[in-house]
Order: structure tokens, then sequence, then C-alpha cells
């Protein structure tokens, strides 16, 4: 009956907390997402950054170079801080770098709302996209360490939908200023920016910091304490504190080194590190940044009727997928979903879209076509591989290298992103390329192969705590053997290792891995499959 309490979300209504508090980063990201890719389809925008295009539905347009850094400024931003980020977590726990992130985000806002010149709207897109790093890297961390294996997928769900319903946001706004003449198109949109991170400053005080940070960090006394604040009460705190610093304190023992060179520096960590990168990147493998950042620029390009209302319909499409995604994620698989109705459905609608466009060009019933068509494409998205992606690149690192082997797997994501976002303005500009919805053909075969890659590849950890997975990895299994293992537990190893007597049928019991495909996997105390 306690079990069954401890397991409830009243019960767990601290955690929730913490979480929904940083969860707010990723929202801020979806923000910033919205807005940027509004402003360049905004008369009021192209006024003083565009030039006068008669041809053109609205009659202006910005040229290639400008869309192409305004855009992907933010996501190179985004690409140094998160692959700084293991780096900055020896010193630096994730609330404090959640605190740089809200300070960056308000000084890149204040640069970017105070000028009229190009060079520094560059510097505050840059700036805006190391705070967007930090936000969308630790964040996730503080939520891969602190919540139970139960809730895990959920939060990292949610953290999904705070980018969509950011995003959501940032469009609505765009919409309900568009029209507006002069600055106050833009400006308006650009002040909700601060919203989020004055906030998140205050809010960031009343949760305690990640327990396996400081586990990691030697601070024992605070790590419990930290525990004790994220769990139900009545949990054994003790207990799982011990299982975490044996899980640490047995990979410390198997390689020592903790740095940015050891993510390769042996066989597991290199199979973790690159399957992390390709989970996360997977997302930008289904030409997703492409469609989020240019959504409004695209519809209107592609002579869409209302293109900011299409976008806000785009958004609304996307968030409510993640939303019913969030209602499955507990009980369904990473690879099925990601598999089957994620990236290869993501892919044949690409294909679809471009095949449409390539017929009949320009007319609004294949205006029509492309923005329902498109709304599928951001449901299969948002429903079956975004929120997967990220949570493959946070379950998959080791507990010892986890803040670099996630900072390179966010920060090959948003490299992945920014190629997206730098190189889709000459494929869709009419001043470049001009060739709009074509642009299609390119990411059918990218989805197929990223797709192809999960099949092969992705090991299944759903419902595992972290402590699990890091001995699933260290038994060297194959990708289709993960989800039926059974684990003893990072204790028990530790218990075995100094009850050895060095007979050679102890040193056979520590190496054996025990597999099934019939059985249900029984766990040791604190290794509860939930």
């Amino acid at each position: 009956m306690v079990i069954a309490d401890t397991e409830t979300i009243i019960a767990n209504r601290r955690v929730f907390f913490a979480c929904g508090v940083v969860i707010l980063g990723s929202f801020q990201y979806g923000v910033d997402f919205g807005l940027i890719g509004g402003l360049q389809a905004m008369k009021g925008f192209l006024e003083v950054f565009g030039f006068r295009a008669p041809k053109t539905p609205i009659g202006w347009n910005i040229n290639t170079e400008r869309q192409q850094l305004i855009s992907s400024l933010m996501t190179l931003g985004a690409f140094i801080s998160s692959g700084g980020a293991g780096f900055m977590a020896i010193k630096l726990g994730r609330r404090q770098c959640l605190w740089l992130a809200c300070a960056l985000c308000c000084i890149s806002n204040i640069i970017m709302m105070a000028t009229d010149k190009i060079g520094p709207l560059y510097a505050g897109r840059f700036i805006n996209g190391l705070a967007n790093g930090c936000f969308m890297t630790f964040s996730q961390l503080y939520i891969q360490e602190s919540s139970p294996a139960k809730y895990r997928g959920l939060f990292l769900t949610i953290f999904s939908v705070g980018t969509s319903f950011g995003t959501l946001i940032g469009t609505i706004v765009d919409f309900g200023t568009s029209k507006k003449p002069g600055k106050a198109a833009y400006l308006i949109p650009l002040g909700i920016i601060f919203i989020v991170p004055a906030f998140m400053t205050v809010a960031l005080f009343f949760i305690p910091e990640s327990p396996r940070w400081l586990l990691l960090q030697g601070r024992r006394e605070e790590g419990i304490k930290s525990l004790a604040v994220l769990r139900p009460d009545g949990t054994d705190v003790e207990d799982e504190a011990a299982v975490i610093a044996a899980a640490i304190e047995h990979e410390m023992e198997l390689s020592s080194g903790v740095g940015i060179r050891d993510v390769f520096a042996n066989s597991i960590d290199r199979r973790r590190t690159i399957i992390a990168v390709c989970g996360l990147t997977s997302q930008a493998a289904s030409g997703s940044m492409f469609v989020i950042a240019y959504k409004a620029y695209f519809f209107t390009m592609a002579h869409v009727s209302n293109p900011f209302a299409m976008s806000c319909v785009l958004s609304t499409v996307g968030l409510a997928a993640l939303i019913i995604n969030s209602l499955i994620v507990i009980h369904w698989g990473r690879r099925r979903v990601i598999l089957t109705s994620g990236l290869i459905t993501c892919g044949v609608l690409q294909l679809i879209i471009a095949v449409v466009y390539n017929q009949n060009p320009g007319t609004p019933q294949t205006g029509k076509v492309i923005v329902g068509i498109t709304s599928l494409y951001m449901f299969a998205y948002n429903g079956a591989v975004a929120p997967y992606a990220w949570l493959t690149g946070g379950e998959i690192p080791s507990q010892r290298l986890r803040s670099y082997t996630f900072g390179l797997a966010t920060a090959m994501g948003f490299l992945m992103a920014w190629l997206t976002q730098y190189t889709a303005p000459y494929f869709i500009n009419p001043s470049a390329l001009d060739w709009g919805p074509r642009y299609g053909f390119i990411w059918f075969p990218s989805a197929c192969i990223a797709a192809l890659w999960v099949f092969l590849f992705l090991p299944e950890v759903k419902g595992r705590r972290l402590e699990e997975i890091d001995e699933m990895f260290e038994a060297r299994l194959p990708a289709r053997k993960f989800r039926k293992y059974v684990c003893v537990g990072p204790l028990r190893l530790t218990e075995e290792k100094l009850s050895r007597t060095g007979s050679k049928e102890n040193a056979e019991h520590d190496e054996k891995a025990i597999t099934t495909e019939a059985v249900e996997p029984v766990h040791e105390p604190g290794f509860k499959r939930e």
C-alpha cells in the first residue's frame, strides 16, 4: 500500500514542481523559434532589415544571407553552449547554468530590441543561442537526474510540450502583431521574451540541485537532502543515494576518466555516445527544423492564404500531438514509436508535399493541400519523433559522463539544425533556387536512413533506472536484448567484488550477463522496474 501511494502524482508533487520549473527552459526556446520564424514574413520587420520585392506575395523580401544568419546564428550559439556543457558542469550545477541562461537571454533581447542595424541583430541572435543551448541542455539534465524512472519519460515528453507550446504562443503573438505598422510589429513579440527568464530566475531558488550531480561531486549529504525533497515522504532516500553512489563508483573503477575525450575512450562509452548523438539528431534527419523555423515564410512563398493563421494551426496540431503522446509515453517503448509512427511517416509526408507542389505549384488548391499535409507532418513529428529523440539522448549517457555526452549529443543536434536552417533559404527563397515545398525531396531519404538506424542500433530502456542502463551497457548487450535483460544492481556487484576469494566460480559470476526472452525481469530492491 505504501509503495502504491508513493507512486502517485500527488505523492511526487515536489519533483513535479521542480521539473515544471526547469521545463520553462524549453518553453522559452519554443517561443524564440515561433517568434523569429514569423518576423521574416512580417512587413514591419522587412522594412527595417529587408528590401522591396514587388513580385513576392507581400511586396517585401529578405536576402538569403540575412535570412540564413538571423535563423542559424541562434542555433550556432546553442551548439557552442551545449557543446561546452561538460566543462561548465565541472564547477557549476544545473541551477547555476539555468540562471546563466536567463541572464544571457535578457541581454540578447535588449540588444535586438535596441538596434535597427543588422550587425547587432546578428550578435543578439548569437547570444540568444548561447542562452537557449543552456536552457535545453541543463533543463533536460536536471529532469533526467532528478525524476523517478516511472515519470522520466513523461517529464521529457512534457519538456517537448513546452517547446511546442512556446512555439504556438510565439506564432500567435506574431499573428496578432503582423499587421501593425512600423517597428511595433516585431518589437512587441520580442518584448515577451523577458517574461520567462524573469519568472524562472526567482523560481529556481525554490528547487534543490540535481541529486545525482551532487553525489557525483562527492557532496553526499547535500545529495541525500536533495533526494529527500524530490521524493515522496517516507521514501528511503538513503538507499537510493547508496545505489546511485555505487553505480558512480563502479563506473569510475571501470574507467577513471571524466572529460570530453573520455566519451570515446573505450568501447562502452563510445557506443553510448554514438547512440545518444544519433538518437538526438534523428529529429533533424526528419526535416523538422526546416518546417519549424520557416513555416510562416514557407507558407507565404508557397502562396498559402493567411500564412500566419496557418502557422498557428500548424503549431496547435503539433501541441495536440505532444499532449496525446504524454498519455502513452509511460507504456510504449522508444524503438517502436520512433521507428514505425515517427520517422518513416515524416519522410513519406515530406515526399508527398514535394510531389504535390511539383505537379501543380503556386495555386490556392495546392496551398490548401500543403497546409493539410504539413499539419499531419507536425502531428507525426511532435507525437512520435521529437520527445523520443530527446529522451534517447538523455537516457543513454553514463553517470560520470552524463553532462559531457548529453552536451555533445545536444550540440550535434543543434549543429544539424543549424545546417538545415543555414541551407534552407537557398532552396526555398525565390531569389535563390526557389524550390519551395520541393525541398521535401531531400528529407524523404534522410528520414528513411534514420529509421533504419533506429531499427538496428537503438536499445529499449523504457522504465529502467539510470543505474540499470549502466549495467546493461556494461553487459555489452545487442540492442534487441535490452528489453528482457535482468538487472542485479550496482550494490550487488559491489558486494560481490568485495567478497571475492579469487575463485574461478566467483570471477565467472561477476562477468555473467543474465538474459531471458520469456521470463519477466525480477529486480533487486532499489531497482524495481516501474
